[in-house]
């Protein structure tokens, strides 16, 4: 329990990041349709319109192994104290995210850009705790 209290701010942005993106990664699985669907639109005048499939694989492939990491990493503080494993998954997470801001800038969806910067305060915070360790 004494480990869990020192990380507690840790483990907290930990599971809100494995959230965010095993959910994520999750609904574009089950509707990969309707989500290429509906990026294809998104992205229609951008560089990005005749390569969205890949761009989103690629997005799915990053989200789910930060998830991942994210998981491991909360295991590997509760189970040995160590913070490697998080700090990887906080590092991807950050990276995911700036990819979707690059994505979102270039659509000028500015509105979408901001609700990610929302997302990535609270992940570079976690970088910060994680690389102080």
């Amino acid at each position: 329990m004494n480990t869990f209290s020192n990380n507690a701010t840790e483990i907290l942005l930990l599971l809100f990041l494995i959230i965010t993106f095993l959910q994520s990664g999750f609904d574009k699985i089950i509707d990969w349709n309707g989500n290429i669907s509906w990026l294809k639109e998104h992205f229609s005048a951008t560089p990005f319109k005749n390569i969205v499939p890949l761009l989103v694989g690629v997005i799915l492939v990053t989200e789910v192994v930060a998830g991942v990491l994210c998981s491991v990493g909360i295991y590997q503080i509760l189970s040995s104290g160590g913070k490697v494993i998080a700090f990887y998954g906080a590092i991807l997470s950050g990276i995911t995210l700036l990819m979707l801001l690059f994505g979102q800038r270039i659509a000028k969806d500015y509105e979408g850009a901001k609700t990610i910067a929302v997302y990535f305060i609270p992940t570079i915070l976690l970088v910060f705790l994680l690389q102080a360790a």
